[in-house]
C-alpha cells in the first residue's frame, strides 16, 4: 500500500496494492493494521455504496457535530472526488483538493473529519463505497454549493445533475463557524 499527500494534513490519497493476472485481480480494500501504520484511522461504524448516474455531482457533504472522517472507493466507473477543509480554526481553511478514483485506478481518498466532501461522476456511471468513521445522522447532515467561488475547486464538469437540497446549498461564508466542525472542539 502507497500513501500520497495532497498537501493538505490529514487528507491522503491510497494505492492499495492489486495483485492481477488473466483472472482478474485482488486487493485489500481495507485493512486496519496497514492502515492504522500509515496514519490512517483504524475503525470504521459504518460501511454505504451509493450509484451514481453520468454528469451527478453530489456535495460538498458535511456533518456537524459528530463529523465523520470517510475512506472513498469507486467500484464501478470513474469520479473526480473532492474534499475541502472547512475548519475555521485550521491553517489549511477552505483548501481542496480532487483526484480522479476509478475502477481501473484502484485509488482511494481518505477524508478527515471536518472536512466537506463530494464528487462528479466523469463516466456513464459510478459505483462508490466509503467506510465512515463515525455513523451518519440525518438530523447533522449539511452541505455547502459544490461551486462555491470562495472555494474555487476546478471541476471537470461546468454543470450536473444535483438534488435539490444541492442544488440550492448556501456558500461557506453563509456558515456561521458554531456550524462548522473545529479541529479543537
Amino acid at each position: 500500500m502507497k500513501t500520497i499527500e495532497t498537501g493538505i494534513p490529514g487528507l491522503v490519497i491510497v494505492e492499495p496494492d492489486v495483485h492481477g493476472d488473466e483472472r482478474g485481480f485482488f486487493m485489500e480494500s481495507w485493512n486496519a493494521g496497514r492502515y492504522e501504520a500509515a496514519g490512517l484511522p483504524g475503525q470504521f461504524v459504518q460501511s454505504n455504496v451509493s450509484r451514481s448516474g453520468p454528469g451527478v455531482i453530489r456535495g460538498l457533504h458535511f456533518q456537524n457535530p459528530a463529523p465523520q472522517g470517510k475512506l472513498v472507493s469507486v467500484l464501478e466507473g470513474r469520479v473526480f472526488d473532492v474534499a475541502v477543509d472547512i475548519r475555521p480554526d485550521s491553517p489549511t481553511f477552505r483548501q481542496w483538493a480532487g483526484v480522479e478514483l476509478s475502477a481501473q485506478n484502484h485509488r482511494q481518498l481518505y477524508v478527515p473529519e471536518g472536512f466537506a466532501h463530494g464528487f462528479c461522476v466523469t463516466g456513464d456511471s459510478a459505483l462508490l463505497s466509503y467506510f465512515c468513521t463515525a455513523l451518519f445522522q440525518p438530523e447533522f447532515d449539511a452541505v455547502i454549493a459544490w461551486n462555491d467561488p470562495d472555494i474555487a475547486i476546478r471541476w471537470p464538469l461546468e454543470s450536473g445533475r444535483l438534488s435539490s437540497k444541492d442544488a440550492s446549498a448556501p456558500r461557506l461564508r453563509d456558515f456561521t463557524e458554531a456550524a462548522l466542525p473545529r479541529m479543537n472542539p
